[in-house]
């Protein structure tokens, strides 16, 4: 539909793959005839506003950047009770998780709805990123953590650029929203392993930041274990351990609506049932 749109038009051009190949490989071959400086990678439900890509150009100005992402919204926002809290934990994901790496030069990974990468850097990269296996065969998931890594493991600093807005379709069912925390979780664990030779030549909060991101989880998975065997056992319920975690999610909420400056960031505390029942058990 794209192509039949925009055929005429000699600013596109437009590479027809004979079969569906898969994200990384479609991502090279467009990488491998392309001629500019800069590569924008965009997901094919992502809606990007007019100045996306002026922002994000203006910072690769800088040569020792080797990617850049933008701040992604959910374009269905509205749809859902749950789309409606994506649209927090989107928020909450760039405008703290990475935007605080930002401000140590790297970014863990730039998302794929809305990347613009240094070509010179990713032609070097292509056949790591190509090769890459995962228990010996080849990787089908995963794309823009790893291809993060390699860009840091290159000696590339990794950036966040706010004001650069893109609008992505987000799951509106439980099923289809468990089915890609699957996939991001697995390219979590897996390239997280792969980050630790990358770390000792980052600042020092890249690490903490790490075994904050892994560490969190796990306690949260072993409050949550102990409350249960507690109840199992005695027959008495968890109140310490149930005030606790409200508590935390309650201060992790309020501190959000104060910055987002919107009170609808107390909802999100409706997220952590989700991650206790839904989450934590399919991740285990």
């Amino acid at each position: 539909a794209q192509r039949a749109a925009y055929a005429d038009d000699e600013r596109f051009s437009f590479i027809i793959l004979a079969k569906n190949v898969g994200k990384r490989k479609a991502q090279i071959a467009a990488i491998t005839q392309s001629s500019g400086d800069l590569i924008l990678n965009v997901d094919s439900d992502t809606t990007l506003a007019p100045d996306v890509v002026s922002k994000l150009a203006h910072k690769m100005r800088d040569p020792a950047v080797g990617a850049a992402m933008g701040q992604l919204k959910a374009s269905n926002q509205g749809d859902t009770w749950l789309t409606r809290l994506i649209d927090m934990e989107y928020w909450l994901a760039c405008n703290e998780e990475r935007a605080a790496q930002a401000r140590f030069g790297a970014v863990m990974c730039c998302c794929g709805p809305c990347a613009m990468y240094r070509r010179s850097a990713m032609l070097s990269l292509l056949d790591q990123y190509e090769t890459q296996l995962y228990r010996g065969k080849p990787s089908d998931f995963g794309e823009d953590r790893h291809l993060t890594i390699l860009m840091l493991s290159a000696g590339f600093r990794t950036e966040y650029v706010p004001s650069a807005i893109a609008a992505t379709v987000v799951p509106d069912t439980i099923g289809v929203y468990l089915r890609q925390q699957l996939r991001w979780a697995r390219s979590t664990f897996r390239d997280t392993l792969l980050a630790f030779p990358v770390l000792p030549g980052l600042d020092r909060y890249l690490t903490l930041d790490v075994i904050g991101q892994n560490g969190g989880p796990l306690l949260l998975a072993l409050s949550v274990l102990t409350g249960i065997g507690q109840f199992a056992l005695t027959a008495t319920v968890p109140w310490w351990t149930i005030m606790v975690i409200g508590s935390m999610t309650l201060v992790r909420c309020s501190v959000a609506a104060y910055r987002a400056r919107e009170l609808r960031f107390l909802g999100f505390s409706l997220h952590t049932l989700v991650n206790i029942f839904l989450l934590i058990p399919l991740k285990a």
